[in-house]
């Protein structure tokens, strides 16, 4: 007699046990490459960025035609423009240039919050800060090299312009290089400064407010203070200061380029710091 035994099968339609997703550690690195692809995905960055670098660029250019041509009929020039220079002229723009590239700032991360896209940022980076940082850096480095190529180009094209006139210069004169590269500079800090604003309010068009009110209101509103004041406040303002670190000529009114530049930092770290602490303390 056979016995017979029973052998268990195995359905071949069984499914296979599911993969292992990956795990992808926060670095970093990768928010900054997160925050450089959320940049560049936004239509407003390029028409933003290109408005900044035209103003710069065409306002300079346009400020450098206009003194050649009233040199050249003999018109009156107002006191500013008698005493230019190829790099005051070419850098004329630069008030028009960095709202632009301030406004941009802001909405870097105040759009974030009016879209609710911020609430996705934070859940994959919880701990917050590193989003801030990556964001400041990120959108800064992009508004220095757009300036300071702007800046360039303004001067190159308005130095040609103004040739053989009082104004005209060269790279090659003392300071030109500098003031050419503090323009940049100054722009970029602008750029991180809407950026902290941005942070802070949460708010598009509070962002912009404050960055109007601090780069051109307010010193409008220290000219009405008694000079005695004026003379204490004026120069460490975030507009003066940061005039003063691409300024070719300074005078006992105006900081030295360095001293400028330690004063206008200091603006911007205390931007930074301050959508840093509403960014760790209140929900999003």
């Amino acid at each position: 007699m056979s016995t017979l035994t029973a052998t268990p099968e195995t359905p071949e339609s069984a499914a296979p046990a599911p993969a292992r997703r990956p795990v992808y550690r926060v670095t970093g690195r990768r928010v900054l490459a997160s925050e450089w692809a959320k940049l560049w995905s936004l239509r407003s960055t390029w028409i933003t960025l290109g408005l900044g670098l035209l103003f710069l660029v065409a306002f300079g250019v346009i400020a450098a035609s206009h003194y050649k041509s009233s040199l050249d009929s003999g018109r009156h020039m107002d006191r500013d423009f008698a005493t230019a220079t190829a790099v005051s002229l070419s850098l004329f723009g630069t008030n028009f240039a960095q709202l632009a590239l301030g406004v941009l700032g802001v909405l870097v991360t105040a759009g974030e919050y009016s879209t609710g896209m911020i609430r996705s940022t934070l859940a994959a980076v919880p701990r917050r800060l590193p989003v801030l940082w990556s964001k400041a850096a990120v959108y800064g480095l992009v508004a220095l090299v757009v300036a300071t190529v702007g800046a360039f180009v303004a001067f190159l094209v308005g130095s040609g312009i103004v040739s053989g006139t009082p104004a005209a210069m060269g790279l090659g004169h003392a300071g030109v290089v500098r003031s050419l590269l503090g323009a940049g500079l100054y722009l970029g800090l602008v750029g991180v400064i809407g950026t902290a604003l941005g942070a802070l309010l949460r708010s598009v068009a509070g962002g912009i407010s404050v960055l109007v009110a601090a780069l051109m209101l307010v010193p409008g509103l220290v000219s009405l203070l008694p000079t005695s004041w004026q003379g204490d406040i004026d120069p460490y303002l975030p507009s003066h200061a940061g005039e003063s670190v691409f300024a070719l000529t300074h005078d006992s009114t105006t900081l030295s380029p360095s001293a400028g530049l330690l004063v206008f930092l200091g603006w911007t770290a205390l931007a930074l710091a301050g959508a840093a602490y509403r960014l760790l303390r209140s929900d999003v």
